[in-house]
């Protein structure tokens, strides 16, 4: 029953992360195809979140663009990833998969970008706070899938190790408050011996 559970958590993580490139890759279909490089598109939310279309050579939000510090990263990402879902295989809770469908789902996509448009991913999504003056990276679906998955694992491992070692200690606590009882004896047992003793005489 346990194993049979595992699978089904394994198929909702390779769910996750289908959906997340299928989204991803028409979104950024749709862009190429209906904006213009390099030009504002339709606002999403007044002047804080919009369109605009860019090619990023460079990782998530522009990070380490055309630098062999992206092609390390990339190569450490994938490895503590599945580093992380190998140990998880038949025994990691639901939470834990879907955040790794989430992460799969986007690096997944923009690797499929990379492929495709040799060596760039398409970034459309455009957050600003005018107010401030204050202009967020251009990024994509993959890019906010693949940093909401990891601030969630984050956010997991942080609070259950520190959660971990109080459990620990509430039992070791209520171990030591148990007071430790003799067995039982009753009063039929305590006068057998009398009666044997009072027969052999």
């Amino acid at each position: 029953m346990k194993y049979r559970r595992a699978r089904v958590y394994d198929a909702l993580a390779l769910l996750t992360a289908i959906l997340v490139l299928v989204l991803d890759q028409w979104t950024k279909t749709w862009v190429v195809t209906n904006l213009s490089l390099s030009f504002s598109g339709p606002s999403l939310i007044g002047d804080y979140l919009t369109l605009y279309y860019i090619k990023n050579n460079g990782a998530a939000f522009s990070l380490f663009a055309n630098s062999i510090v992206l092609v390390l990263l990339i190569i450490l990402a994938i490895g503590v990833i599945a580093y992380l879902y190998i140990r998880n295989i038949n025994t990691g809770s639901l939470w834990y998969k879907l955040i790794f469908g989430l992460i799969i789902g986007g690096a997944l996509s923009n690797l499929i970008d990379r492929v495709r448009h040799g060596g760039y991913v398409v970034d459309f999504i455009s957050f600003n706070i005018p107010q401030f003056n204050f202009h967020f990276a251009i990024f994509n679906l993959a890019d906010a899938a693949i940093s909401v998955g990891v601030i969630l694992l984050f956010v997991t491992l942080l609070f259950g190790s520190v959660l971990k070692p109080e459990e620990a200690a509430k039992k070791v606590q209520s171990v030591q408050k148990t007071p430790l009882t003799p067995p039982s004896v009753t009063g039929s047992e305590l006068v057998q011996p009398s009666k044997e003793h009072d027969a052999q005489n």
